[in-house]
C-alpha cells in the first residue's frame, strides 16, 4: 500500500519544509497537498521553488493536488466563499475556471498524477444548469490538465450535486473520457454508505481519501475512530480491478491532534488489514 498523506490536516499552517520533513520522517512518502492561499500559495513561483526544494531533500512524492474550493480575502485564513465550477452564473463560473487552471500550472514546476476537483459547492442543487455548467468547464479544464500530464478525478461530496449517482450521470452523458473519480470514504459514509457508493464509482477510482466520521458529520477522524465498518469498507476497496491510492486526508481536531505518530499506526493498521484481504497493488 503505498501511503499518501494528505496536507489538510494542516490547512491552516502555512507549508514548509520543516512540516514536509517531519512527515518523511514519519516514513510517509507521498503527499497530496491542498491548494488553500493561506496554506500553499500556489500562485508564487518561489513558493513552487521551495516546495520542490524540499520534496527533493526529503525524498518525497507529490501525488497530487487538491484543487482550491474557496476564494481568499485574507492573508490569515480563507474566507469561506465558495469557489465552483458548477456556477450557472458565467462570471463566478469562469473566475473558478481560472483558479483551478492556476493550481494546475504547478505541474509545470513539479510533476503530480492527479488534481481533485469538487463538482460543485455543497449548497448546490444537481439541476440541469449545474450540469451544463460543469461540462464547460471540466471540458475545457481536462485540456488543460492533460497537457500538463495531469488527470482530473472528482471527489465525491455530500452534497446533492456531488454526490456518486450524479457524478457517475454526468460521466455517462458528457463522455468526458479522460475524466477520474477520487472516492471519499467519509463522504460515502456520510451520504448511502461505502459499499453502494463505491459500487457506483469505482470503474473510474484512481484515488481515494481516506477518514472516519460517526455518520452525523465530516469530521476527518483517522480510520478507526468513528462508525466506518473498515473491514467491509477496505474489503469493498481491494475487490477493485486495481487497488486505488490510498490518501489519508484528516482535520485538525480540538485536541491538537492526529500527531504524525498516530498516523503512522493508522496507516500501518489499515495496511495490516489490507494483507489480510489480498489486495492488489495500488496506484503510485
Amino acid at each position: 500500500m503505498q501511503r499518501i498523506l494528505s496536507t489538510y490536516r494542516f490547512v491552516n499552517q502555512p507549508l514548509t519544509p520543516a512540516m514536509l520533513e517531519a512527515i518523511a520522517q514519519a516514513e510517509i512518502p507521498c503527499v497530496e497537498v491542498f491548494c488553500a492561499s493561506n496554506h500553499f500559495a500556489y500562485r508564487n513561483p518561489q513558493t513552487l521553488r521551495e516546495l520542490a526544494g524540499a520534496l527533493a531533500d526529503y525524498g518525497l512524492t507529490l501525488h497530487s493536488l487538491h484543487a482550491p474550493t474557496e476564494r481568499s480575502v485574507s492573508a490569515v485564513r480563507e474566507s469561506g466563499f465558495p469557489i465552483s465550477i458548477s456556477e450557472p452564473e458565467r462570471v463566478r463560473r469562469q473566475d473558478a475556471v481560472d483558479e483551478v487552471k492556476r493550481a494546475l500550472e504547478v505541474a509545470e514546476t513539479i510533476p503530480f498524477r492527479y488534481l481533485i476537483q469538487h463538482f460543485g459547492s455543497s449548497r448546490q442543487a444537481a439541476d440541469p444548469r449545474s450540469f451544463d455548467a460543469a461540462f464547460g468547464s471540466l471540458e475545457h479544464l481536462a485540456i488543460f490538465a492533460k497537457h500538463r500530464g495531469v488527470t482530473i478525478a472528482l471527489e465525491n461530496t455530500p452534497s446533492e450535486v456531488g454526490a456518486p449517482a450524479s457524478l457517475q450521470r454526468f460521466i455517462k452523458e458528457t463522455h468526458l473520457r479522460d475524466l477520474r473519480f477520487c472516492f471519499d470514504i467519509g463522504h460515502a459514509h456520510l451520504d448511502g454508505g461505502v459499499d453502494a457508493n463505491f459500487a457506483l464509482m469505482r470503474d473510474l477510482v484512481v484515488t481515494t481519501h481516506i477518514h472516519d466520521n460517526h455518520g452525523e458529520k465530516d469530521e476527518h477522524l483517522l480510520p478507526y475512530e468513528g462508525s466506518i465498518d473498515w473491514d467491509a469498507a477496505l474489503a469493498a476497496l481491494s475487490g477493485a480491478a486495481e487497488m486505488p491510492a490510498m490518501v489519508f486526508e484528516l482535520k485538525e481536531q480540538a485536541a491538537g491532534g492526529p500527531a504524525l505518530d498516530q498516523i503512522r499506526a493508522a496507516f500501518d493498521k489499515v495496511e495490516k488489514n489490507l494483507d489480510k484481504k489480498g489486495a492488489r497493488s495500488s496506484r503510485a
